[in-house]
């Protein structure tokens, strides 16, 4: 679909791509002007709109760029090798610290987009959301050495109370970002918190 753009010489495809992160990470997808990026990216409109049919597409394309770019370097950075379930996570909640501060840009988009209320975009974006969320699951998941879980509650109910512990979590982290005026979130604390929570899950659920 975005062969043309990809057909771009590298340096005019990282302007666009940075010009218009910039643009929506600061005011979110209504507020955001493809006149400014046009402008920062040094193109002219005719030749975005040659690329992107609009702006909601320029939208969905910036977020899959940003969100696979992270997600890769996240699977490269993981322990798959790591089999006990709680050590893994700290292994998330810890590289997804470290890789704030490699990406800032990056990772300040992706959060404005998942605090985005545009009803323009947000169907979409909540099916995409909720994809992505069950993707990732299955694959962080993936060569969990389960038997060290309890085996008097039921391993699937295990999994979702975990589940809906860290979702929640995260959506009160969202929510408190939201009602701050400069949306952000403390990752540090977050980090501390999820420490809490896999001790005391640790103690529920293992043998």
């Amino acid at each position: 679909m975005f062969s043309k753009f990809f057909n771009l010489e590298k340096e005019k495809q990282d302007r666009i791509i940075n010009a218009a992160i910039k643009e929506f990470a600061e005011k979110g997808y209504d507020r955001a002007s493809t006149n400014e990026i046009v402008k920062e990216a040094g193109i002219s409109k005719g030749l975005l709109f040659h690329y992107f049919q609009n702006k909601k597409q320029l939208f969905f394309f910036i977020f899959d760029y940003c969100y696979e770019l992270v997600i890769d370097e996240f699977y490269k950075k993981i322990n798959f090798q790591e089999t006990d379930f709680f050590m893994r996570m700290r292994q998330a909640v810890i590289i997804k610290t470290e890789m704030l501060a490699t990406y800032p840009d990056i990772f300040k988009f992706i959060q404005e987009a998942f605090l985005d209320e545009s009803t323009e975009i947000k169907i979409e974006f909540d099916k995409k959301k909720a994809e992505l969320t069950h993707i990732n699951m299955e694959k962080v998941y993936e060569g969990i050495d389960f038997s060290k879980f309890r085996e008097d509650v039921d391993l699937t109910k295990i999994i979702k109370i975990i589940n809906w512990t860290f979702e929640k979590m995260s959506d009160e982290a969202m929510e408190r970002a939201r009602l701050s005026p400069t949306h952000e979130i403390d990752y540090q604390k977050i980090q501390a918190e999820a420490e809490e929570y896999f001790q005391v899950l640790t103690r529920c659920f293992y043998k």
